[in-house]
């Protein structure tokens, strides 16, 4: 079963950057589109930006669009969300899973964004 590990959050002042990892185990992760969701305290989980199995394409969220990149590694098993001009709306937990949601979630990692 594949098992997703995120890291890379941390405490930023807006304007900021942060570039987020996701590390997948298996072999399933190549094959999968892949997506970054984040949940702020007290609202639901919410999708932030897919990318195709193979990179071809990839789609954000509006409210990020412009300032969010995601990529993959295929090789290394790795997804990435590079996030420039960070704003406070930002703050939330980030997690990456395939396009339907149905590996078990990781830990996550912490992104908060300071005013």
């Amino acid at each position: 079963q594949v098992q997703l590990v995120e890291s890379g959050g941390a405490l930023v002042r807006t304007g900021g950057s942060l570039r987020l990892s996701c590390a997948a185990s298996g072999l399933a992760f190549k094959w999968s589109g892949m997506r970054w969701y984040r949940q702020a305290p007290g609202k639901e989980r919410e999708w932030v930006a897919d990318i195709s199995s193979a990179a071809g394409y990839t789609y954000y969220k509006d409210s990020v669009k412009g300032r969010f990149t995601i990529s993959r590694d295929n090789a290394a098993n790795r997804l990435y969300l590079q996030m420039d001009s960070l704003k406070p709306e930002d703050t939330a937990m980030y997690f990456c899973n395939n396009d339907g949601a149905t590996w078990p979630w990781g830990q996550g990692t912490q992104v908060t964004v300071s005013s």
